[in-house]
């Protein structure tokens, strides 16, 4: 028999989804999405059904700092009354799987949808593994930072060291590609990873893990501090303005830290903290475009 897959469900009632050939299932309710991220930093899920009674609610899903973090390990479907295509096709240009409406979400296609979702999830997983870098920003991916964190907590047994894991969520990137394109906003990423590898030693591992998320590994601290000195030293750095296109772009930062082994001694553990601490913070700095002038901006970009 096949694993259960592991669901949890934000909506109106629980679905029963226990005949269903496409199982099994074990469905974990939640009623809102503070409890969603709630439950992400208890353990791992397959998939993770959003189900909205309210369609104006579809937009401001793109906006919910947890989005990033649910779609990282699970594959996200959303269900609402009638779903704008523009309004779809934005979540599943940030992960979200499949956007269904509500009058085709009855336990049998909610059953085929969850299992195909999660079957395709896998595949883009091990497709990651295969190619082990972010091709927008050259930096590693999220399955090689993985790979990377376990061999070094492994280490960690053997030769005891503190470290620090420290999540960098971006808000302005959407403001970018809507004003200048979906080249820009890539371009604006690649500058993100240029100017926040500048701030670190060669040790350190920054990799990209969404299209708004970077993650550093700091493989060995000195001080438990250091890793809330070394983040607020980052979210500083990019407070500059870049230029993109010839604008002058800005962009907003929230923060997590995740410490090893206060926080956690698996690999991810340690992400799930740091990116949930990111997701919940108040993002600083400035977002999207600025007034002032490229020339100026450029005085100060990468």
């Amino acid at each position: 028999m096949n694993d259960p897959i592991q669901l949890l469900h934000m909506g109106r009632g629980t679905p029963d989804l226990s005949t269903s050939s496409y199982g099994p299932f074990v469905v974990h309710p939640v009623a809102s999405h503070d409890e969603v991220v709630a439950a992400l930093d208890g353990q791992r899920y397959d998939a993770i059904v959003l189900s909205h009674q309210d369609a104006n609610s579809v937009p401001v899903l793109a906006a919910w700092p947890g989005l990033a973090r649910a779609v990282l390990d699970a594959a996200v479907l959303v269900v609402a009354p009638e779903p704008d295509s523009a309004q779809a096709l934005k979540l599943v240009q940030l992960g979200v799987q499949d956007v269904l409406p509500q009058r085709e979400a009855h336990p049998a296609n909610l059953a085929r949808a969850v299992r195909l979702a999660v079957e395709r999830k896998r595949l883009e997983s091990a497709a990651r593994k295969a190619y082990a870098t972010d091709l927008a920003t050259g930096l590693p991916n999220h399955a090689q930072l993985m790979e990377h964190m376990t061999h070094l907590l492994a280490l960690r047994e053997r030769e005891p060291a503190a470290m620090a894991l420290l999540a960098l969520r971006l808000d302005g990137l959407a403001a970018t590609e809507e004003r200048l394109g979906a080249e820009a906003a890539n371009v604006l990423r690649r500058k993100v990873a240029v100017r926040v590898r500048s701030g670190l030693r060669a040790s350190d591992v920054v990799a990209s893990v969404g299209l708004d998320s970077f993650v550093v590994l700091l493989a060995w601290i000195d001080d438990p501090a250091d890793g809330e000195r070394v983040a607020a030293k980052l979210a500083q750095s990019l407070q500059r303005p870049f230029t993109v296109a010839g604008q002058d772009v800005a962009v907003a930062v929230s923060v997590g830290v995740a410490q090893y082994p206060v926080h956690g001694k698996e690999a991810d553990v340690l992400l799930r903290r740091a990116m949930g601490q990111a997701g919940e913070a108040k993002a600083i700095g400035r977002v999207g475009l600025s007034p002032r002038t490229a020339g100026a901006a450029a005085a100060n970009d990468d």
